[in-house]
């Protein structure tokens, strides 16, 4: 064991004069620095194309130093970080250009762009490397994830591994202060000469990402300007800043990683509270965690900062007076922070292998911004705060290794997944004074892996293009799933799959993070109160595709596969056929369809639920089945004259972000945002509504519009014109039920109830590629179906996630047999309502395609 000096006393309150270092060196000059609305870059935002395979991860540098030119970004005039005195993004490339002119220690990589363009820096700090030291060091972090048995074993690893410590912040853009702490961390290590900083940069890589949310730095919001929240993004990877944080957290493979947020009333550190998530291995992770917060404790209470609160644990208050405590989750709160989904930064880092926390700095905003006296204390607190977490992984990172090393072992042997619970606390090695406020409410939930998730080929596959996405959502997770090479026969279950069908082997580095993107998740109800987000988000479940748990973690494989890891293969389109078609199943159909309809192609849908091309449409076929990865096959003359020809729609629609993200996701680019405000006094003015050159309106909220009003009359003259009505949840069955088109009772459920529920398809809209789950947060039902009311879908029993039922009886058992969704007909007009929430944060992927279906059914 290495004998390690701390940095603590060296870095603590250290600042340097950024002015002494000279001018900042102008290599390139960015873009004007965005404009101040982000609502500006929902409205014009186009959804990525499913990510390429093969597509290269984040590389770190050859060699260390590495000291590029960064893009300069000119000021921004209302930029929110002047409110409060904090550093502004377009102060950061002139300040690393500065430190790297003066120190080689220092590196800064650009590691992708937020929604507005703004680059995202990744900072390391530490000892400089040749190319062939940084060979080895990248070596010895692949031998740990692949080999960890023989990385157990390589002395020379565990003597040089630099291992990495990673601080993030800001991914929520008006928490600011992490970012500033940060930079003072960062300038400090950058030219200290003391012995303890020579020591620490010899045995570690410091890595830092300045901040991950930079626009909404810049504008004073918490979302990025996709209005998505990125630290609910970690699992469905809608924004670009969650993205980027995949990349890097899979390249740095940090030993420990912190995120810095803001704002508790007093210094919050994880380990977070229960319930814990079954697929994290808790005996490799919270003792260190845990000891690492009661450091952090005591370094921040000795370092005496004015201004500062504590905590005190009779009262649970924050208080100015100091009682030596901060707040640790694990240990302060009873239920429902943070840890089971691995949709938040810290919780999915865990199932990458890091010991990891999440920090809240104390000192809350006053109004749209924190003061500047409360911004310079919390940066104080967070330059202890981090000090304190690099001395503590500097003092034990032989341990913490090695509980890394054995927990990518336990997943590469196929290990069977022991729960951590009061029976065998006492057994865990390391730091042991978490284990006295371990109890019954932190018990993991066993969990019986299976040796394999398949995701089968052809006629059992619900959707191949779901399927093909949910494929390239796990690589770029990077999840090891191969492909079978010849038919795979389960002995004794009757069961055969195609050559060809995707296996995701749990016998791989990241099980826990493959178990918790697939498995099926749990009913947590039962177990604690009250949850502070989702509770459950199974891409197996939800995104459409069909997936099947098979064997037991001990069993052999499932068959003879290969490695997926080439490029996605292409759609095609059948040679010599006038008539092709392909099904009209998942997301990546419903855009294919979408755009063929944009260049004006013919298209029309069929009663099995696909569609048909006409011979003028071939050009156009082969395009979008490059582009879409969609396999057309031959249709006959008597489908596509049986068809109902499909229209390019204009969606007028009243939501949120998750409404207009969504729709754009499923192809439907002609987009008018509506109100029943401006409807009403636009129609009573006589001027244009909106709703003039729409087909459909979408209702995501609600479209109050009182009867006898200009703006009810003008809606209802525009669904005799052939409109029609689809949306989601009581607003939606509100709204068509005003105009005559639906009748009975919505019913809201729980609101805090979320997760994932068993769906039957009685009706016809849907039934041509039925799915059994839906995610609902909350589930709305409807009773009382009056004359010319369909029930489309029917819930069954709640799967899994948090739904407690209050004095009103709105639980999951209420909702059992209840409709789920409904349409109906007036006239020319058509409405479909869904109880599910099936544009949810753009996640249920399944739930889009049935909106996509829902809405072209409508508008026919």
């Amino acid at each position: 064991m290495l004998v390690r000096t701390r940095l603590l006393a060296a870095l603590t309150g250290a600042t340097l004069a950024v002015g002494a270092f000279g001018a900042p060196a102008v290599a390139r000059t960015g873009p004007a620095d965005g404009p101040t609305d982000p609502g500006a870059f929902v409205a014009s935002y186009v959804p990525p194309e499913p990510v390429p395979r093969g597509e290269a991860g984040l590389r770190l540098p050859t060699s260390y130093p590495y000291q590029p030119d960064l893009r300069v970004y000119p000021a921004n005039e209302r930029d929110a970080t002047e409110r409060n005195g904090t550093v502004s993004h377009a102060e950061l490339a002139p300040r690393l250009t500065r430190l790297m002119d003066r120190s080689d220690r220092v590196s800064t990589q650009v590691v992708g762009q937020s929604t507005e363009g703004r680059d995202l820096y990744l900072v390391t700090v530490t000892a400089p490397e040749r190319r062939s030291e940084t060979a080895r060091q990248a070596a010895w972090r692949t031998e740990i994830r692949e080999r960890p048995d023989r990385a157990a074993r390589d002395g020379a690893l565990r003597a040089g591994y630099k291992t990495p410590v990673w601080m993030s912040a800001n991914i929520h853009g008006d928490e600011w202060e992490g970012t500033d702490a940060a930079l003072r961390v960062i300038e400090r290590l950058a030219t200290a000469d003391d012995r303890a900083t020579r020591e620490t940069l010899a045995h570690h890589r410091l890595v830092f990402s300045l901040t991950l949310n930079p626009d909404g730095r810049t504008h004073a919001t918490r979302e990025t300007s996709l209005g998505l929240d990125a630290n609910r993004d970690l699992v469905t990877l809608a924004t670009p800043e969650a993205r980027s944080y995949v990349r890097t957290v899979q390249a740095v493979q940090p030993l420990f990683a912190a995120d810095f947020h803001g704002y508790t009333d007093v210094l919050q550190v994880e380990p977070a509270g229960p319930p814990h998530g079954e697929s994290y291995e808790y005996d490799l992770l919270v003792p260190h965690a845990y000891a690492i917060a009661r450091q952090v404790e005591d370094d921040v209470a000795a370092a005496d900062i004015a201004g500062n609160t504590s905590y005190d644990p009779d009262t649970g208050d924050a208080v100015e007076e100091d009682t030596g405590f901060v707040k640790i989750p694990y240990r302060d709160t009873p239920s429902g922070w943070d840890d089971y989904p691995p949709v938040f930064t810290a919780q999915y880092a865990s199932l990458q292998g890091a010991v990891t926390s999440t920090v809240e700095l104390p000192l809350g905003r006053t109004g749209p911004t924190t003061t500047r006296a409360d911004s310079a204390v919390d940066t104080e607190v967070a330059v202890t705060t981090m000090t304190s977490m690099i001395d503590y992984v500097h003092a034990h990172s032989d341990a913490m290794l090695a509980n890394q090393v054995e927990m990518f072992r336990r997943g590469v042997a196929g290990a069977p997944k022991v729960a951590l619970t009061t029976r065998n606390v006492d057994g865990v090695p390391g730091p042991d004074e978490w284990k006295r406020h371990w109890d019954r409410a932190d018990d993991q939930e066993p969990v019986r892996l299976p040796r394999a998730y398949v995701i089968p080929a052809g006629p059992g596959q619900r959707s191949a293009s779901d399927a093909e996405d949910l494929v390239d959502a796990l690589l770029f997770h990077g999840i090891e799933v191969g492909r079978l090479a010849a038919p795979a026969h389960l002995a004794g279950t009757g069961t055969t799959y195609p050559a060809g069908s995707y296996v995701v082997d749990l016998h791989q580095p990241l099980r826990g993070l493959a178990s918790s993107l697939l498995g099926p998740g749990s009913d947590i109800s039962a177990k604690v109160p009250a949850m502070y987000d989702i509770s459950a988000w199974s891409l197996a479940a939800l995104w459409g595709a069909t997936v099947e748990r098979v064997g037991a973690t001990t069993d052999g494989p499932v068959g003879r596969t290969v490695p997926v890891g080439a490029g996605r293969e292409r759609g095609g389109v059948p040679d010599g056929q006038p008539y092709v078609g392909f099904d009209l199943a998942g997301v990546a159909d419903q855009r294919a369809l979408n755009d063929l309809l944009g260049q004006g192609v013919a298209v029309r849908l069929t009663a099995d639920g696909g569609a048909v091309v006409g011979p003028r449409g071939h050009g156009a076929a082969h395009d979008v089945a490059e582009r879409y990865g969609i396999d057309f096959t031959a249709a006959s003359r008597a489908a596509w004259a049986a068809g109902e020809p499909a229209e390019d729609l204009t969606i007028a629609y009243v939501g949120d972000q998750d409404d207009r993200l969504s729709l754009l996701a499923l192809g439907f680019d002609d987009l008018v945002a509506v109100s029943a405000r401006g409807i009403a006094t636009s129609a009573a003015a006589g001027r244009p509504t909106g709703l003039e050159g729409a087909d459909v309106l979408w209702v995501g909220s609600s479209l109050d519009l009182p009867a006898g009003s200009a703006g009810h009359a003008h809606v209802r003259s525009w669904l005799r014109d052939g409109g029609a009505i689809v949306g989601r949840g009581a607003g939606a069955f509100a709204a068509a039920e005003s105009y005559g088109l639906v009748s009975g009772t919505a019913v809201t459920g729980e609101p805090a109830g979320n997760g994932i529920i068993e769906t039957d398809t009685p009706g016809d809209v849907l039934d041509d590629h039925p799915q059994g789950q839906g995610f609902v947060y909350p589930a709305v039902w409807f009773t009382g179906l009056g004359p010319g009311t369909t029930a489309e879908l029917t819930y069954g029993s709640f799967l899994a996630g948090h739904w407690s039922a209050s004095e009103d009886g709105d639980g999951p058992e209420a909702a059992d047999g209840q409709i789920a969704a409904v349409s109906g007909k007036m006239g020319q007009a058509r409405a479909f309502v869904f109880g599910t929430s099936v544009f949810f944060r753009t996640h249920p992927r399944g739930g889009l395609s049935q909106a996509g279906t829902a809405i072209h059914w409508a508008a026919s």
